[in-house]
């Protein structure tokens, strides 16, 4: 793929953005092909090594607020008609009360998903505790002469010590996976204002 099939692929998959940031996006993608293409490369080269279009959308897509989108998308729709507004009007205790309550009930399981990992972060912080609680209790049991309650206050220790990595790996790879499915999901989102062409 040459430079301008490129870049006319990429104004195809940014068509619902801004045209002042889709120039913007251009304009930084053509001169970052001209300078590997000064630094010896061809223009088949250049254009590989900048990466694949949808990466770059994608990533394009997620540096872009979301209201600047929405203002975008509204500014360039069609004019509705007095029929249009009104059947609008008429309609919105319905359309309105059923759109806020979508927004209701995905908002809550956002928020219920969130609080299951800080649940699971705090079994992985009380288990942390009780290895510290355990080692300084065997201190103090053999201190005071309770040898067999020591060593006992220490294998309680190093089982939550044990128990405590493996809830550090796996509430890290929760958080991670959310975070992750959370962009995702405002990507999809900002994709469907946009309405985008796939070239």
């Amino acid at each position: 793929m040459n430079k301008q099939e490129f870049l006319e692929k990429l104004r195809k998959r940014l068509s619902g953005l801004p045209q002042e940031d889709i120039n913007e996006r251009l304009t930084f993608y053509g001169e970052m092909i001209d300078d590997r293409i000064e630094d010896g490369l061809s223009e088949t080269e250049a254009v590989e090594q900048i990466g694949s279009i949808d990466n770059i959308a994608e990533q394009v897509i997620a540096d872009t607020p979301v209201t600047k989108i929405a203002k975008e998308k509204i500014k360039t729709a069609r004019r509705l008609s007095a029929g249009e507004i009104v059947l609008l009007v008429l309609g919105s205790p319905i359309w309105l009360s059923l759109g806020i309550a979508l927004f209701a009930v995905i908002f809550s399981l956002y928020i219920s998903l969130w609080a299951v990992i800080i649940s699971l972060w705090a079994v992985f912080v009380s288990f942390a505790a009780c290895f510290i609680g355990g080692i300084f209790a065997c201190v103090v049991f053999i201190a005071g002469g309770n040898a067999v309650s020591g060593i006992a206050m220490l294998g309680a220790g190093l089982v939550c010590a044990g128990l405590s990595v493996f809830m550090f790996y796996g509430c890290k790879a929760i958080t991670k996976g959310t975070l992750i499915l959370t962009k995702k999901t405002a990507i999809w989102i900002k994709n469907c204002f946009i309405g985008k062409e796939i070239a």
